[in-house]
C-alpha cells in the first residue's frame, strides 16, 4: 500500500439524483467525506478529490488535497486523466473510484490494488455483470496515454483498456480473498446510488456491526465498569443508540463512523479520550467512518502512552 494513492472522481453532474451527489448527508458527514476518508484509511499514498471547473465541495478529511480538472463535460476519462497526473510523482497506482460508493470496503480496494501484477496496467473488477471503470486501480503512469486519447476525442474508458494491459477479475477472483469474502460477500463495494431512491434505501440501511471496547477510566465511569451498546431502530432515518450498562466488554455494535461507536460506548470524542481503529491510533474524527469488521478501542487519553 506505500506506494498506492487514492483518487475520488467527484465532478459527475449528478443528473438523475437531481443535487450534487458529493453533498449527500451520509451518517452525519457527506458520501464524499466517506469515499475519500475510506481510501485515506487504506492506501499509503496520498488521497485527491477531483472537482469540476468551479464545483464547490463539502468539507474534506485531513490531508485529502483537491485536483481543479481544467475541463468541463468530458466525463470519468478527464477526470481520471487529471487525478492519476496529480499523484504520479509520489505513488505509482491509484485506486480510483467515484463519489457514490457509500459501501466501499478497504478489503475490496486492497484486493483490487494487488491485482495490479507486474505488466498489469489497470486492475478492472467485473461485478454484477458489469466493467466497474470507477471502482479500479491504474498505474499512475497511464495519465499521459489517457490525455491523448482524450486529445483525439476517445472520451470513453473502453478506449483506455484497448490500449494497455487489462486483468479482470471477476465475482468469484474477487471474492477467493477471505477478508472480502467474509465481510462483503455480495461486493456491494460497487453499488454506487443513481437517483433519489437508491440513495434513501442506502441511506436508511442499518450501519456495520463493529465491535467496541473500552478501557481504564472511561469504563469505570460507567458505574459497575462497563458499558454495553445496543442500537434500536425507530423506523425514520439511522438507528438511534441507546447505552446501558451490561456485561464487560468488547461488544458489536451498529456504528457508520468514530463518532458513532463512541456515542454507543457512552463517550464524546474530546481531549480526554484515544481512539484505536484496528489497533491503530487515529484522529478523534467523528465522521472517521468504519465498516464491517472493524474493532474501535477508546482510552483515557492520560494512560495511552
Amino acid at each position: 500500500m506505500r506506494t498506492a494513492a487514492g483518487v475520488v472522481l467527484a465532478g459527475g453532474r449528478s443528473t438523475r439524483m437531481g443535487r450534487p451527489k458529493a453533498w449527500l448527508e451520509w451518517h452525519g458527514s457527506t458520501l464524499l467525506y466517506r469515499a475519500a476518508a475510506i481510501l485515506a484509511r487504506t492506501v499509503g499514498g496520498p488521497v485527491v478529490v477531483v472537482a469540476a471547473p468551479g464545483q464547490e465541495l463539502p468539507p474534506l478529511p485531513p490531508g485529502v488535497s483537491v485536483a481543479a480538472d481544467p475541463v468541463e463535460g468530458l466525463g470519468p476519462m478527464q477526470g481520471l486523466a487529471v487525478g492519476l497526473a496529480a499523484v504520479a510523482g509520489r505513488a505509482e497506482a491509484a485506486f480510483v473510484c467515484s463519489t457514490d460508493l457509500p459501501f466501499l470496503h478497504p478489503a475490496f480496494i486492497r484486493r483490487v490494488l494487488r491485482g495490479l501484477t507486474p505488466g498489469v496496467d489497470v486492475a478492472l473488477p467485473v461485478a454484477g455483470g458489469f466493467r466497474q471503470p470507477l471502482a479500479a486501480a491504474y498505474r499512475t503512469s497511464l495519465a499521459g496515454l489517457i490525455k491523448d486519447l482524450l486529445d483525439a476525442g476517445d472520451l470513453r474508458p473502453g478506449m483506455l483498456f484497448q490500449h494497455c494491459e487489462v486483468s479482470r477479475l471477476g465475482e468469484e477472483e474477487l471474492l477467493a480473498d477471505a477478508e472480502l469474502a467474509r465481510h462483503d460477500p455480495a461486493l456491494e463495494s460497487v453499488l454506487n446510488v443513481n437517483s433519489p431512491d437508491d440513495y434513501a434505501t442506502a441511506r436508511a440501511r442499518r450501519p456495520p456491526q463493529v465491535v467496541v471496547e473500552v478501557f481504564g477510566a472511561l469504563a469505570r465511569n460507567g458505574g459497575d465498569g462497563t458499558r454495553a451498546a445496543h442500537a434500536e431502530n425507530d423506523g425514520d432515518g439511522p438507528p438511534a443508540i441507546r447505552a446501558e450498562h451490561g456485561g464487560s466488554g468488547p461488544h458489536a455494535v451498529p456504528a457508520a463512523t468514530l463518532g458513532g461507536a463512541a456515542t454507543a460506548a457512552g463517550l464524546t470524542l474530546d481531549g480526554r479520550v484515544v481512539a484505536t481503529l484496528n489497533g491503530h491510533r487515529v484522529a478523534p474524527d467523528e465522521a472517521l467512518p468504519l465498516v464491517a469488521g472493524d474493532s474501535v478501542a477508546f482510552r483515557p487519553a492520560d494512560a495511552a502512552g
